[in-house]
Protein backbone atom coordinates (compact mmCIF):
# COMPACT_ATOMS: atom_id res chain seq x y z
CA UNK A 1 0.00 0.00 0.00
CA UNK A 2 2.73 2.60 0.79
CA UNK A 3 4.46 1.76 -2.50
CA UNK A 4 1.18 2.06 -4.42
CA UNK A 5 0.44 5.41 -2.77
CA UNK A 6 3.86 6.79 -3.67
CA UNK A 7 3.60 5.61 -7.26
CA UNK A 8 0.24 7.35 -7.47
CA UNK A 9 1.42 10.58 -5.82
CA UNK A 10 4.78 10.73 -7.58
CA UNK A 11 3.08 10.35 -10.96
CA UNK A 12 6.32 9.85 -12.89
CA UNK A 13 7.70 13.29 -12.00
CA UNK A 14 11.32 12.16 -11.73
CA UNK A 15 11.16 10.19 -14.97
CA UNK A 16 9.64 13.19 -16.76
CA UNK A 17 12.28 15.60 -15.40
CA UNK A 18 15.11 13.29 -16.34
CA UNK A 19 14.49 14.04 -20.06
CA UNK A 20 16.75 11.08 -20.92
CA UNK A 21 19.63 12.94 -19.27
CA UNK A 22 20.66 9.80 -17.42
CA UNK A 23 22.68 9.04 -20.56
CA UNK A 24 25.08 11.89 -21.18
CA UNK A 25 25.80 10.78 -24.76
CA UNK A 26 23.80 13.17 -26.93
CA UNK A 27 24.46 16.19 -29.14
CA UNK A 28 25.46 19.44 -27.48
CA UNK A 29 22.40 21.21 -28.89
CA UNK A 30 20.05 18.58 -27.48
CA UNK A 31 21.89 18.61 -24.17
CA UNK A 32 21.61 22.40 -23.88
CA UNK A 33 17.92 22.34 -24.69
CA UNK A 34 17.14 19.65 -22.14
CA UNK A 35 19.24 21.30 -19.46
CA UNK A 36 17.41 24.57 -20.09
CA UNK A 37 14.02 22.87 -19.79
CA UNK A 38 15.05 21.24 -16.52
CA UNK A 39 16.55 24.44 -15.17
CA UNK A 40 13.47 26.48 -16.10
CA UNK A 41 11.22 24.00 -14.32
CA UNK A 42 13.35 24.07 -11.16
CA UNK A 43 13.49 27.85 -11.19
CA UNK A 44 9.78 28.40 -11.79
CA UNK A 45 8.65 25.76 -9.26
CA UNK A 46 11.30 26.28 -6.65
CA UNK A 47 8.96 26.68 -3.70
CA UNK A 48 6.30 24.11 -4.54
CA UNK A 49 7.75 20.68 -3.79
CA UNK A 50 7.29 20.40 -0.03
CA UNK A 51 3.97 18.55 -0.17
CA UNK A 52 5.40 16.16 -2.77
CA UNK A 53 8.40 15.49 -0.54
CA UNK A 54 6.42 14.97 2.66
CA UNK A 55 4.17 12.49 0.88
CA UNK A 56 7.26 10.35 0.33
CA UNK A 57 8.16 10.63 4.01
CA UNK A 58 4.57 9.72 4.90
CA UNK A 59 4.91 6.56 2.81
CA UNK A 60 8.04 5.64 4.76
CA UNK A 61 6.13 6.14 8.01
CA UNK A 62 3.30 3.98 6.68
CA UNK A 63 5.86 1.28 5.86
CA UNK A 64 6.94 1.27 9.51
CA UNK A 65 3.33 1.08 10.69
CA UNK A 66 2.77 -1.71 8.17
CA UNK A 67 5.57 -3.85 9.62
CA UNK A 68 4.51 -3.23 13.22
CA UNK A 69 0.88 -3.94 12.34
CA UNK A 70 1.81 -7.24 10.71
CA UNK A 71 3.74 -8.28 13.81
CA UNK A 72 0.73 -7.64 16.06
CA UNK A 73 -1.65 -9.36 13.64
CA UNK A 74 0.63 -12.39 13.61
CA UNK A 75 0.75 -12.30 17.39
CA UNK A 76 -3.04 -12.29 17.48
CA UNK A 77 -3.08 -15.25 15.09
CA UNK A 78 -0.76 -17.23 17.39
CA UNK A 79 -2.64 -16.28 20.58
CA UNK A 80 0.08 -13.97 21.85
CA UNK A 81 3.04 -16.24 21.14
CA UNK A 82 4.57 -14.48 18.12
CA UNK A 83 5.99 -11.26 19.62
CA UNK A 84 8.38 -13.24 21.83
CA UNK A 85 8.81 -16.16 19.42
CA UNK A 86 12.38 -15.33 18.37
CA UNK A 87 13.46 -14.53 21.93
CA UNK A 88 12.00 -17.83 23.16
CA UNK A 89 13.87 -19.74 20.43
CA UNK A 90 17.17 -18.08 21.37
CA UNK A 91 16.52 -18.76 25.06
CA UNK A 92 15.68 -22.39 24.24
CA UNK A 93 19.07 -22.86 22.57
CA UNK A 94 20.90 -21.73 25.72
CA UNK A 95 18.79 -23.64 28.29
CA UNK A 96 19.68 -26.98 29.79
CA UNK A 97 18.72 -29.84 27.48
CA UNK A 98 16.83 -31.73 30.19
CA UNK A 99 14.63 -28.78 31.19
CA UNK A 100 14.05 -26.81 28.03
CA UNK A 101 10.84 -26.85 25.98
CA UNK A 102 11.15 -26.13 22.27
CA UNK A 103 8.85 -23.12 21.54
CA UNK A 104 8.77 -24.05 17.85
CA UNK A 105 7.29 -27.46 18.68
CA UNK A 106 4.91 -25.80 21.15
CA UNK A 107 3.46 -23.60 18.39
CA UNK A 108 3.96 -26.00 15.49
CA UNK A 109 3.57 -29.55 16.87
CA UNK A 110 5.22 -32.20 14.73
CA UNK A 111 3.16 -35.11 16.06
CA UNK A 112 -0.49 -35.36 16.95
CA UNK A 113 -3.18 -37.94 17.71
CA UNK A 114 -5.17 -38.99 14.65
CA UNK A 115 -8.31 -41.04 14.20
CA UNK A 116 -8.53 -43.24 11.13
CA UNK A 117 -11.80 -44.63 9.86
CA UNK A 118 -11.90 -47.85 7.85
CA UNK A 119 -14.25 -50.70 7.19
CA UNK A 120 -13.53 -53.94 9.00
CA UNK A 121 -13.98 -57.53 7.90
CA UNK A 122 -17.64 -57.50 8.88
CA UNK A 123 -18.30 -54.33 6.91
CA UNK A 124 -18.71 -52.12 9.97
CA UNK A 125 -16.91 -48.75 10.26
CA UNK A 126 -14.01 -49.02 12.65
CA UNK A 127 -12.00 -46.25 14.31
CA UNK A 128 -8.29 -46.55 14.92
CA UNK A 129 -6.26 -44.12 17.03
CA UNK A 130 -2.70 -43.43 15.89
CA UNK A 131 0.14 -40.93 16.17
CA UNK A 132 0.56 -38.86 12.99
CA UNK A 133 3.58 -36.86 11.88
CA UNK A 134 2.90 -33.33 10.55
CA UNK A 135 5.80 -32.73 8.13
CA UNK A 136 4.43 -29.37 6.99
CA UNK A 137 4.93 -27.91 10.49
CA UNK A 138 8.63 -28.69 10.26
CA UNK A 139 8.69 -26.21 7.37
CA UNK A 140 6.27 -23.75 9.02
CA UNK A 141 8.37 -23.33 12.14
CA UNK A 142 11.41 -22.36 10.03
CA UNK A 143 9.34 -19.91 7.96
CA UNK A 144 7.91 -18.10 10.98
CA UNK A 145 11.18 -17.86 12.87
CA UNK A 146 12.63 -16.26 9.73
CA UNK A 147 9.64 -13.92 9.53
CA UNK A 148 10.11 -12.90 13.18
CA UNK A 149 13.71 -11.84 12.60
CA UNK A 150 12.83 -10.30 9.22
CA UNK A 151 10.05 -8.14 10.72
CA UNK A 152 12.39 -7.11 13.54
CA UNK A 153 15.14 -6.09 11.10
CA UNK A 154 12.68 -4.21 8.88
CA UNK A 155 11.16 -2.37 11.83
CA UNK A 156 14.60 -1.40 13.15
CA UNK A 157 15.94 -0.18 9.81
CA UNK A 158 12.75 1.71 8.98
CA UNK A 159 12.84 3.40 12.39
CA UNK A 160 16.39 4.54 11.67
CA UNK A 161 15.23 5.91 8.32
CA UNK A 162 12.44 7.88 10.07
CA UNK A 163 14.96 9.43 12.48
CA UNK A 164 17.23 10.18 9.52
CA UNK A 165 14.37 11.99 7.77
CA UNK A 166 13.59 14.01 10.90
CA UNK A 167 17.23 15.13 11.10
CA UNK A 168 17.15 16.16 7.44
CA UNK A 169 13.94 18.16 7.97
CA UNK A 170 15.27 19.97 11.02
CA UNK A 171 18.87 20.52 9.91
CA UNK A 172 19.74 22.48 6.74
CA UNK A 173 23.41 21.78 7.52
CA UNK A 174 22.75 18.06 7.17
CA UNK A 175 21.20 18.69 3.74
CA UNK A 176 24.29 20.58 2.67
CA UNK A 177 26.54 17.82 3.97
CA UNK A 178 24.58 15.09 2.18
CA UNK A 179 24.64 16.92 -1.14
CA UNK A 180 28.36 17.56 -0.83
CA UNK A 181 29.01 13.97 0.13
CA UNK A 182 26.95 12.51 -2.70
CA UNK A 183 27.74 14.97 -5.52
CA UNK A 184 31.40 15.82 -5.27
CA UNK A 185 31.55 17.47 -8.70
CA UNK A 186 29.28 20.28 -7.53
CA UNK A 187 30.96 23.30 -5.95
CA UNK A 188 30.33 23.70 -2.24
CA UNK A 189 29.24 27.32 -2.52
CA UNK A 190 26.62 26.36 -5.10
CA UNK A 191 25.17 23.76 -2.74
CA UNK A 192 25.20 26.26 0.14
CA UNK A 193 23.34 28.83 -1.93
CA UNK A 194 20.67 26.38 -3.06
CA UNK A 195 20.01 24.92 0.39
CA UNK A 196 19.95 28.38 1.98
CA UNK A 197 17.52 29.81 -0.57
CA UNK A 198 15.23 26.84 -1.17
CA UNK A 199 12.93 24.60 0.81
CA UNK A 200 13.00 21.03 2.01
CA UNK A 201 11.03 19.73 -0.97
CA UNK A 202 13.39 21.38 -3.44
CA UNK A 203 16.36 19.72 -1.75
CA UNK A 204 14.68 16.33 -1.94
CA UNK A 205 13.81 16.77 -5.62
CA UNK A 206 17.37 17.82 -6.47
CA UNK A 207 18.79 14.85 -4.54
CA UNK A 208 16.52 12.45 -6.42
CA UNK A 209 17.41 14.03 -9.76
CA UNK A 210 21.11 13.80 -8.96
CA UNK A 211 20.68 10.08 -8.34
CA UNK A 212 19.11 9.57 -11.76
CA UNK A 213 20.77 11.87 -14.31
CA UNK A 214 24.32 12.18 -15.59
CA UNK A 215 26.64 13.66 -12.97
CA UNK A 216 28.19 16.23 -15.33
CA UNK A 217 24.80 17.46 -16.50
CA UNK A 218 23.56 17.62 -12.92
CA UNK A 219 26.61 19.65 -11.92
CA UNK A 220 25.93 22.17 -14.70
CA UNK A 221 22.26 22.48 -13.74
CA UNK A 222 23.08 23.02 -10.06
CA UNK A 223 25.71 25.65 -10.84
CA UNK A 224 23.32 27.54 -13.12
CA UNK A 225 20.50 27.33 -10.58
CA UNK A 226 22.81 28.62 -7.85
CA UNK A 227 23.86 31.56 -10.02
CA UNK A 228 20.21 32.48 -10.60
CA UNK A 229 19.47 32.22 -6.90
CA UNK A 230 22.40 34.52 -6.17
CA UNK A 231 20.41 37.51 -7.35
CA UNK A 232 17.28 36.78 -5.25
CA UNK A 233 16.43 37.26 -1.62
CA UNK A 234 16.51 34.25 0.69
CA UNK A 235 13.13 32.54 1.09
CA UNK A 236 11.69 31.08 4.27
CA UNK A 237 13.16 27.65 5.07
CA UNK A 238 11.11 24.44 5.06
Amino acid sequence: MPRWLWKHWEGGKIHALMLDLDVGICSELEKRQKKKLLLDYLWENLRYHNWWCFRYYLCELLSLLNVIGQMFLMDKFFDGAFLTFGIDVIKFMSDDQEERVDPMIFIFPRMTKCTFHKYGVSGDLEKHDAICILPLNVVNEKIYIFLWFWFLILAGLTTLVIFYRIIIILSPRMRVYLLRLRFRLVRGEAIDAIVRRSKMGDWFLLYMLGENIDSIIFRDVIHELASRLGSTKPIEDI
